[in-house]
């Protein structure tokens, strides 16, 4: 260890703009080992970090960082006074929500004929105050329904400002929403993770979103590995965090990735919604182990938690006990036996205090009078204690400790120490637009790689589609049957096209919480998200429709050669790419993968309906004529058809072929040559047996495409296509804020 600490230079801790800042520890930290007198040394975990770059032995490096890392884990730290301390305050937090309850005003006809509506007012918060300072770990505690993660979400500021009354401060100030994103941290109680990556690959992309391109790729590389040694999961590296068809990592392991890809730029506030929900004992402790090192570093911890054991109880710092939204204790673990003693309830000496008081509060709140009587009296026992209490006042703007804690490289997310504005310290986002697409669009590559048989699937369905098109209409000739064959074939290929699309609705489905939570706090742009995964999509949609056509266009028979091949093709590809994006708009309007399906397939089925294929846009009526023209499948219909009808030469009926869709369609072709020469006196022009009768413009004409071209078509095709990928944007832009109301 003296080795690696000698490594580190002068000239490199006077560079502080470079530097890896991971975890800071802003405190003494000593050996000991039975020597009283061991000198003591303060260093960060990036300096340590710093001087690998100076080793180019690749093992030597790899030793450096396991040093590093245990280091920071087995050392004893005591943290000295902070010159610049950070001081979260919340005072008076009273939040309610109306909810509606059904009643019946004649209880005693027994009739559902008369139930009515009732609004009542449900108090979640009833003027909460507390106090959490830098290094220290608060726990939120109570029984369900008592309002835990409420006070998290109102201090995370996940709840409307509207609807949120009382003050939160840090430092004195009001913190405000886009400062609360760049300096904090949200962990929320279900671990939302890509299901194929990796433990490092998803803390690594983390922490490409999280921190600054400016940081040079080795180390943000050496942060993550720092990070995984820190979060005790080294064994765990390489394994995928899996799902219920993959087996993955332990639940514990999934919680503390969870932590760790919310606290790799360092917050100086970190919350967690009940980070040991569903954990054992042991893996329970470990992830609140991880949190108070976190706290040492120099943070504020503010978590909900159930019902701690014996263990962790010793590793917090501040507690405070709810009861339906009332504060019935907040203070010291140490406080809590005097505290219930004084109240007129010792707690036993073998008797976890927690538990004990978690009982008293549930027995309270069954009886009569409620909590009121406790409630009232840590109310005076709080004005009791702040009286005996000599508090200091640090008199430190928030600007002047968020400066230090730069310096100290702390909080390295988009910062830049020096600036005279609060405002203009920190960027929006860490990273370009550009850059957010690249990492966005490499996860969800390498995510949908592991799972090839996704694509495979639909791939395997528009191949079957094809084979059984193709065989089905294969080789149609040129009369009147065979226009009709081909009606049929375009209008049912167009909308397989759309059908196919319809597996998108899961995509952004399983997706959506981890995008929610992502870009609640910044780590990218929502217009980023929609173009990577726009940009992504793509080579997928080209090889499905390559498949398609190729499988079906010679097969079939379909006109144009090579030039009405290409054509084809590009409208498959602009039908893949329209329904592709209604259906992922549709998957951000909608939040259930069954109920999505349905709504695809019935708005499908109406399109398919009006597209002019069942019947002719002349006989559609006036009232459903609107949606005529809102129809997906018109525009790819109607040009593949001028596509294969356009040619003015090529014949479909002929002289003989006009009695074919008729009951004289079954006499000798000698009575219908005698029938053409009766029907060419009437006319007054000679009708031969090879008379074109019918040519491909007068099929357009019947079927009522006379608008617009078919290059107008595929164009209008595409214009859906990005008209609904905007749409998607704006759904999420509305539809992902993510706060109570």
């Amino acid at each position: 260890m003296s080795g690696l600490l000698d490594k580190l230079s002068p000239a490199r801790r006077a560079n502080k703009s470079d530097d890896l800042p991971l975890f800071y520890t802003d405190q003494a930290v000593g050996f000991h080992r039975g020597h009283r007198n061991t000198p003591k040394v303060s260093v960060t975990l990036a300096e340590l970090l710093m001087s690998m770059e100076d080793d180019q032995n690749g093992q030597s490096q790899a030793w450096d960082i396991a040093l590093a890392s245990n280091f920071f884990s087995s050392v004893s730290s005591y943290p000295l006074p902070s010159p610049s301390p950070f001081v979260l305050s919340f005072k008076d937090l009273t939040y309610s929500v109306k909810i509606t309850k059904k009643f019946n005003p004649l209880p005693c006809c027994g009739s559902s004929d008369g139930d009515g509506m009732e609004m009542k007012t449900k108090m979640l918060l009833n003027g909460i105050s507390g106090e959490a300072k830098e290094g220290e770990m608060m726990a939120v505690l109570g029984a369900s329904g008592s309002g835990k993660s409420t006070l998290i979400d109102a201090l995370a500021n996940r709840i409307a400002k509207e609807s949120l009354h009382g003050s939160i401060t840090l430092n004195g100030e009001v913190l405000e929403s886009s400062l609360h994103k760049v300096i904090s941290a949200y962990v929320m109680q279900d671990d939302l993770l890509f299901p194929m990556l990796t433990v490092e690959e998803t803390l690594m992309f983390s922490a490409e979103f999280r921190l600054p391109r400016s940081l040079p790729k080795k180390k943000k590389q050496a942060r993550v590995q720092a990070l995984i040694d820190q979060l005790g999961l080294r064994n765990a590296a390489t394994t995928v965090i899996g799902d219920e068809g993959h087996r993955g990592v332990s639940g514990g392991e999934r919680r503390r990735v969870s932590i760790g890809i919310d606290i790799i730029h360092d917050p100086i506030i970190l919350f967690l919604d009940e980070p040991t929900s569903g954990l054992d004992s042991t893996s329970a402790y470990m992830v609140v182990k991880v949190l108070q090192r976190v706290a040492k570093s120099g943070s504020i911890v503010i978590m909900s938690i159930h019902q701690p054991s014996y263990r962790i109880l010793g590793l917090l710092d501040k507690l405070l006990f709810l009861s339906r939204g009332n504060t019935v204790y907040s203070g010291s673990p140490t406080d809590l036996p005097r505290f219930f003693s004084e109240y007129g309830h010792i707690i036993p000496e073998n008797e976890n205090k927690t538990e004990f008081a978690l009982d008293l509060i549930r027995e309270l709140e069954d009886s009569p009078e409620g909590t009121k009587t406790l409630v009232d009296f840590h109310k005076q026992w709080r004005a009791k204690q702040t009286l005996n209490q000599t508090t200091r006042n640090t008199n430190v703007s928030l600007k002047d400790a968020i400066d230090a804690s730069i310096s100290r490289e702390k909080l390295v997310s988009a910062c830049r120490a020096g600036e005279t504005n609060l405002k203009s310290t920190f960027q929006t986002f860490a990273n370009p637009f550009w850059t957010e697409i690249l990492v966005i669009a490499k996860r969800s590559m390498l995510n949908s790689r592991r799972q090839p048989e996704l694509f495979g699937i639909r791939l395997g369905a528009v191949l079957v589609t094809g084979t059984i098109l193709a065989t089905m209409f294969y080789k149609l000739d040129n009369s009147p049957r065979g226009i009709q064959e081909r009606l049929g074939f375009f209008a049912f290929a167009m909308s397989t096209t759309f059908y196919t699309c319809a597996e998108a609705i899961p995509v952004f489905l399983q997706e959506r919480y981890i995008f929610m939570r992502e870009t609640a706090y910044n780590a990218y742009r929502r217009s980023s998200y929609v173009l990577a995964h726009t940009i992504i999509s793509l080579p997928a949609l080209v090889i499905l429709s390559a498949t398609f056509a190729a499988t079906t266009f010679f097969s079939v028979g379909l006109a144009g050669g090579s030039e009405g091949f290409f054509f084809f093709f590009l409208t498959i590809l602009a039908a893949f790419w329209a329904g592709s994006s209604f259906v992922t708009f549709l998957s951000g309007v909608v939040s259930h993968v069954m109920i999505g399906f349905t709504v695809v397939v019935a708005i499908l089925a109406y399109f398919l309906l009006l597209s002019g294929f069942f019947i002719s846009r002349d006989r559609i009526p006036l009232y459903w004529l609107w949606f005529h023209y809102l129809s997906l499948v018109k525009y790819p219909y109607e040009g593949v058809l001028q596509n294969e009808f356009e040619d003015p030469t090529k014949c479909f009926v002929r002289g003989i072929q006009m009695f074919d869709s008729s009951p004289l369609g079954q006499v000798p072709d000698a009575v219908k040559i005698s029938l053409l020469k009766s029907m060419s006196g009437v006319l007054g022009f000679n009708v031969t047996a090879e008379t074109c009768v019918t040519t491909g413009v007068d099929i357009l004409k019947k079927q009522g495409i006379t608008e617009m071209s078919k290059w107008n078509c595929l164009w209008i095709t595409v214009a859906w296509g990005f008209l609904f990928r905007v749409l998607f944007y704006f759904t999420l832009l509305i539809g992902s804020k993510n706060k109570r109301r």
